[in-house]
């Protein structure tokens, strides 16, 4: 495919799965900036506004996540009940300029709450250049990581009931659980670790170290930049490998 044919085949994608469900179903905006607003507005409180900070750079992360998760819904729904999938495969579409499309729809949609937060995040926390520069590579990492996650757990899902299933459970394991909208040093040491199974806890970690919520030594801080990398790569790996993008 050539440069025109490629952003042709992403603007589509855009304008299918963003635009239109924007302007149609404005509710869905409503229900985008809900959840990572909702848990912030609790942490506010139960802190009394001592992690209202910590709770935005949280909730810049979930969102990111969220925004990369809900990928396997409309991607399982594209599939199963449109039969996209089988439709792609059989032109020159590729998978990665298909994928790449509906990831560029999917920020679309949460820019929205992105803005809003991005406004907070300017009063609240005022971050310099190199701090902004660091939360947005962190993002963009995580929402890579979510993205890879969501079309791979997509191309196993037989029913797009079945998809929520999986986003809801793989949303909360990422970012509702780990200390993403509070601080690590808030869990007990037995269970502390346990948090570190998470990729989005090291993600965290670097972007609280950065705002200086959180004082990790430099060692700390460049495993925690490896395992965000690593993570990301080795999901990136598997998905080539495993994910089911032509039916046997």
């Amino acid at each position: 495919m050539n440069g025109k044919s490629t952003f042709s085949q992403l603007l589509a994608s855009v304008l299918v799965n963003a635009v239109y469900a924007m302007i149609n179903y404005p509710i869905m905006i409503v229900n985008t900036l809900l959840a990572p607003l909702s848990i912030l507005v609790v942490i506010t409180f139960v802190s009394h506004g001592a992690l209202v900070g910590v709770g935005i750079e949280g909730a810049l992360i979930m969102t990111m996540v969220s925004g990369g998760i809900g990928l396997q819904g409309d991607l399982s729904h594209l599939k199963n009940d449109f039969k996209m999938q089988d439709m792609v495969v059989s032109s020159p579409t590729s998978s990665l300029t298909y994928v790449a499309g509906m990831a560029l729809s999917e920020l679309v949609f949460s820019l929205p709450v992105l803005v809003l937060l991005s406004v907070l995040a300017a009063v609240y926390l005022h971050p310099t250049l190199l701090q902004t520069g660091i939360i947005i590579a962190v993002m963009s990492l995580m929402f890579i990581f979510s993205i890879v996650l969501g079309f791979l757990l997509s191309t196993f899902t037989s029913d797009i009931v079945q998809s929520w299933g999986f986003s809801g459970i793989v949303s909360v394991l990422l970012s509702t659980i780990p200390p993403v909208y509070y601080l690590i040093t808030y869990i007990p040491l037995p269970f502390r670790y346990i948090a570190y199974i998470s990729p989005t806890t090291y993600a965290a970690e670097i972007i609280q170290n950065a705002m200086g919520f959180l004082q990790i030594s430099s060692i700390n801080l460049v495993a925690d930049w490896i395992v965000v990398i690593a993570a990301t790569i080795c999901l990136m790996y598997l998905s080539y490998k495993k994910a089911r993008w032509r039916e046997p």
